[in-house]
C-alpha cells in the first residue's frame, strides 16, 4: 500500500495587493483624520482670540472708566503705560502708573505668527485687532460675494489683521477693509 503525501498549504499570509489596499486605506484615514484635528485646533485657537480680544477690551474700558481716556497705542501697536513700562507686551501684566492692575496677563496671540493690533491715537477710542486662522469664521466680515476681507494696513503679525473690536464710542473702519 502506497501512503499518500498530504499537500502542504503554499497560501498562509496576505498578497501584495491586499497589503497595499490595507495600507491605502489606512492612508485615506490618517489623512481625514488629521485634517479634521487640524482644522478643530484652528476653530479653538480662533474661539481663544475672541475671547481674549473681548476680555482686553473689557479691562480697556475699566482703564478709561479710572482715567477718563484710553492708553495710547505704541508705534509697536502695542498698549502704551504699563506701570513703569513705555509699552505693555503682550503676555505682561495690564497695569497703569499706580499700580492698578486690570489684568493679570494681558494675553498673547496663541500663536508665533500672530499678534494683537492696537491702536488709539488720542485716548478718546479704541480698537483692536486679531487675526483668526478660519476665514470660515462668521465674524470674518466678508465683501457682497461672501469673500472674507482683511484689514488693510493693519498687521496681526504675519498676516493682515480680519478681526476686530472697537470701544463703544466708535466702530471699526469699514474703509479699510479689502478683499482679501
Amino acid at each position: 500500500m502506497l501512503k499518500k503525501k498530504n499537500k502542504i498549504n503554499n497560501q498562509a499570509g496576505f498578497t501584495l495587493l491586499e497589503m497595499l489596499v490595507v495600507l491605502v486605506i489606512i492612508g485615506i484615514l490618517a489623512v481625514i483624520g488629521i485634517g479634521g484635528f487640524q482644522s478643530s485646533q484652528k476653530k479653538a485657537r480662533d474661539s481663544k482670540r475672541k475671547s481674549e480680544v473681548s476680555q482686553i477690551s473689557k479691562a480697556l474700558e475699566l482703564y478709561f472708566n479710572d482715567k477718563r481716556q484710553y492708553p495710547l497705542s505704541s508705534v509697536d501697536h502695542k498698549i502704551m503705560g504699563c506701570g513703569v513700562a513705555a509699552e505693555c507686551d503682550w503676555g505682561d501684566a495690564f497695569t497703569d502708573d499706580t499700580g492698578v492692575v486690570y489684568m493679570v496677563i494681558l494675553p498673547a496671540d496663541p500663536t508665533s505668527n500672530y499678534s494683537y493690533y492696537y491702536d488709539s491715537t488720542d485716548g478718546t477710542y479704541f480698537r483692536l485687532y486679531a487675526r483668526l486662522e478660519s476665514s470660515r469664521d462668521i465674524d470674518v466680515p466678508k465683501d457682497v460675494d461672501d469673500n472674507p476681507q482683511v484689514y488693510n494696513g493693519r498687521a496681526c503679525g504675519v498676516s493682515s489683521c480680519n478681526y476686530g473690536q472697537a470701544s463703544s464710542n466708535i466702530t471699526l473702519e469699514t474703509n479699510l477693509l479689502v478683499t482679501e
